[in-house]
């Protein structure tokens, strides 16, 4: 678990997230044109009130590559 500040609209706040999906939200912020800062503001504007913002980060890292990939939306992810 990586440990990292950022400032949200004007405020600090540390987020704890593991080292893949840091990475991962590099590579998405880049592939976006935006600035990592701004990626997690844009997510943290886009939450959900009982989300945390650790959570919603890796959804959202999640969301992207099943975009990617040409999932549905909400669709299964086991057959089970």
């Amino acid at each position: 678990m990586k440990k990292r500040s950022v400032s949200i609209a004007g405020h600090q706040t540390s987020i704890s997230i593991e080292e893949p999906f840091w990475q991962a939200l590099r590579m998405i912020a880049a592939a976006q044109g935006q600035s990592l800062a701004g990626l997690i503001a844009t997510i943290d504007g886009e939450r959900r009130a009982e989300t945390n913002l650790s959570s919603a980060i890796r959804l959202a890292v999640l969301a992207w590559y099943q975009e990617k990939l040409g999932v549905p939306e909400n669709a299964p992810l086991s057959s089970e």
